[in-house]
C-alpha cells in the first residue's frame, strides 16, 4: 500500500487514474493525460484552452486533492464568472475526497469549515484561509489569500462582448496578485475563449504560458493561427486535417453533430479555440480595405486602385489578426485640385473624452482622410485655439459641430476664436442614432468600396502619438467597433472620422451614378459598334446606320 501510494503522491497522472477508477469514469485519454501533465510540470502562471467537454474542470478538481494528498497545508481559490459555477468546481472536489478510500484522512473534522464554498482537509492547520474556497469573479477576492488560484471559465461572453467589459474584467483578475502567495504561488486559468482580444490573450503579454488543445487536428491557417502555444502532443498525432484530436472522447460523427448544433463560429471557438473567423463578422472594419498614399493638402492623384499584392510593412497594423495595410495597386502620376473640404469637431467636456476632430477632402468620387485626431481641454481657450489653426492649415470650406454638449453652447464658444485665424460657415449636426450602429453604416460600405483613401503620414503619427493608450488610436478603434452597444471604451476618433465620411457620402453615391451612366454610354457604343462592323466599316453601310 506505501509504495502504491508512493507512486499515486509522486505523479498526478498516477492519481487521475486512480481517481477516475473509483468515480466510475474511463480510464482518462492521451490529451487528458496530457493536460495533467500540463498542470503539474507546466510554469507558475498558466492557461489551459482545451475543447468544450475534454474535462479540463474535473482534471484541475482532481489537481487540487492531488496536491492536498502531498502537502495538506496548501491554500486554494476557486474563481469562475458565476459564483454557482466555482461551487460546483469545490462541491466535486469534495466529491472527489469523500469518496476515495486512500484520501478519507483528509476529510473535514467537527471542528474544520467544511461547506460545498469552503472547506478544510483534516490535517491543515488553523488559518483565516480554508483548504478550499469558491467565489464568483464579482465577489470579494482582496482579503483572500492562496497558493493557487484556479479562474475556471472566468472569461465568458456576457463579460467579454464589449472593450468596456474585457477591460473591466481584465482588472478584477489583476487582484490574483495581491491573493496568491509570493514566490510559491501559481494561477491557472482554464477556459475557452469569447473573442480574438480575450483576457486570455492580454494575460499572455504579461507573462503568462498558454497551451491549446484543439478538438480536430488543425490546418495549416489554424497552426499559424497557434503558434507556439499548439500542445505538442496534438502536433504529433499521426492524423489526417480535420480528424478528432481525442476519437474516445469526440468522434467524427459527434463532432459534426455538435457543428451543426453550434453553428460554424461557435464550434470554432468552444471547440477549435478559434475566434479569427467570429471576429471577422463581429468587426466588420478592416486595415485591409483602407487606401493609403502621401497626401498633399491642396491636390490629390486623379486616380487610386485598391489591391491586396503588397502588404505595406512600413505601417504599423495594429487591427486583429492577419489584417495589415497594403500598397495600392495603381496610383496615377496626375494629381487635382480638391473639389472640396469639410472639417468635423465632436466636442467633449473636461473628462476623460477627447475632443475630436477630422479634416476630410472630395476628389472624383473618393474621400480623402487628410487629418483625424483628439485633443484634450473640451471647451478651454486653448485647446479652442488649436482647432482654429487646423483649420487655417487645411482651409475647409465647412465646419460641422456634433451638438452633443451644451445645447450648442460649444458652436458659440468656437466661432469667434475661430475667426481670429480662418473664415467659414460653422454648422451644427445632431445624431438620434445609436452611435455604434450609425458609424458602422457609414463606414462600413466606404470601406469595403475602397473610397476612404488616409494620409501615408496620418497613420504613423495616430500610433506614435498613442502608443501608450492604443485604445486612442483611431485605427484600434476602427478594427475593434462591433454592433454592441459600448463595444469601445474610447470611440472619439473613429466617431468624428465618420462624421467626415457621412459628410461626402451623397457625393460619393452621385459620383457612382455618373460612373455607372459613363459605363452604360459606353456599353452602348461598343455593341453599335459591333453590330456596324458586321456589315462592313466602309463609309456607304456607316451613312446607312446613321440615316436609319
Amino acid at each position: 500500500m506505501s509504495s502504491q501510494l508512493d507512486l499515486i503522491k509522486g505523479d498526478f497522472k498516477n492519481f487521475l487514474y486512480v481517481a477516475w477508477g473509483h468515480l466510475g469514469l474511463p480510464e482518462p485519454t492521451p490529451i487528458q493525460y496530457d493536460i495533467a501533465d500540463y498542470l503539474q510540470e507546466g510554469p507558475k502562471r498558466l492557461i489551459i484552452q482545451a475543447f468544450r467537454g475534454v474535462g479540463k474542470s474535473w482534471i484541475t478538481s482532481a489537481f487540487v486533492v492531488w496536491k492536498l494528498l502531498v502537502d495538506p497545508q496548501l491554500k486554494f481559490l476557486v474563481v469562475s464568472a458565476s459564483k454557482q459555477r466555482a461551487d460546483d468546481f469545490s462541491t466535486f472536489t469534495k466529491r472527489i475526497i469523500a469518496e476515495m478510500p486512500i484520501l478519507q484522512h483528509l476529510k473535514a473534522r467537527q471542528d474544520q469549515r467544511d461547506s460545498n464554498v469552503a472547506f478544510d482537509v483534516a490535517p491543515s492547520r488553523a488559518s483565516h484561509a480554508p483548504s478550499v474556497k469558491s467565489i464568483g469573479i464579482t465577489g470579494q477576492i482582496v482579503g483572500s489569500r492562496a497558493h493557487f488560484i484556479i479562474a475556471d471559465d472566468v472569461e465568458v461572453l456576457s463579460n467579454a462582448l464589449t472593450q468596456v467589459m474585457r477591460e473591466k474584467l481584465g482588472e478584477v483578475v489583476k487582484e490574483f496578485d495581491a491573493v496568491v502567495m509570493p514566490k510559491v504561488g501559481r494561477v491557472v486559468y482554464l477556459g475557452t475563449p469569447q473573442v480574438e482580444e480575450s483576457l486570455y490573450t492580454n494575460l499572455q503579454n504579461r507573462g503568462y504560458k498558454c497551451r491549446i488543445w484543439p478538438a480536430l487536428k488543425p490546418s495549416e491557417r489554424l497552426n499559424n493561427f497557434y503558434g507556439d502555444k499548439l500542445s505538442p502532443c496534438i502536433k504529433e498525432l499521426q492524423i489526417d486535417i480535420g480528424e478528432p484530436t481525442d476519437p474516445l472522447r469526440f468522434d467524427s460523427l459527434d463532432l459534426e453533430e455538435r457543428k451543426s448544433s453550434y453553428g460554424k463560429a461557435g464550434f470554432a471557438r468552444q471547440f477549435m479555440l478559434d475566434t479569427s473567423g467570429e471576429d471577422a463578422l463581429r468587426y466588420p472594419l478592416k486595415l485591409e480595405d483602407a487606401l493609403v498614399v502621401p497626401l498633399d493638402t491642396l491636390k490629390a492623384p486623379g486616380r487610386i486602385v485598391w489591391g491586396k499584392s503588397h502588404k505595406d510593412e512600413t505601417l504599423s497594423a495594429v487591427g486583429l489578426t492577419g489584417d495589415y495595410f497594403y500598397k495600392p495597386f495603381e496610383v496615377s502620376e496626375d494629381y487635382f485640385e480638391y473639389t472640396g473640404a469639410a472639417m468635423h469637431i465632436d466636442p467633449s467636456g473636461r473628462g476623460m473624452d477627447e475632443t475630436g476632430y477630422c479634416i476630410t477632402k472630395f476628389l472624383n468620387g473618393m474621400i480623402f482622410v487628410l487629418k483625424v485626431g483628439g485633443l484634450k481641454g473640451g471647451y478651454d481657450r486653448a485647446t479652442l485655439a488649436q482647432l482654429a489653426r487646423i483649420a487655417a492649415e487645411y482651409k475647409p470650406n465647412i465646419i460641422e459641430i456634433e451638438d452633443n454638449f451644451g445645447d450648442g453652447m460649444y458652436t458659440q464658444l468656437f466661432k469667434p476664436v475661430l475667426h481670429e485665424f480662418y473664415s467659414c460657415t460653422v454648422e451644427e449636426i445632431k445624431h438620434h442614432k445609436q452611435k455604434e450602429h450609425r458609424i458602422l453604416d457609414v463606414l462600413e460600405p466606404l470601406l469595403g468600396s475602397h473610397k476612404l483613401v488616409f494620409d501615408y503620414s496620418e497613420i504613423a503619427r495616430d500610433f506614435e502619438e498613442s502608443r501608450d493608450k492604443p485604445n486612442r488610436q483611431l485605427f484600434y478603434q476602427m478594427t475593434r467597433l462591433s454592433r454592441d452597444k459600448g463595444s469601445l471604451q474610447y470611440d472619439d476618433r473613429i466617431d468624428v472620422l465618420a462624421m467626415g465620411a457621412a459628410y461626402w457620402k451623397e457625393q460619393v453615391e452621385l459620383n457612382r451614378e455618373e460612373e455607372y451612366k459613363s459605363r452604360r454610354e459606353y456599353e452602348i457604343e461598343k455593341q453599335c459598334r459591333t453590330f456596324m462592323n458586321s456589315f462592313g466599316t466602309n463609309e456607304e453601310t456607316e451613312d446607312l446606320w446613321v440615316r436609319t
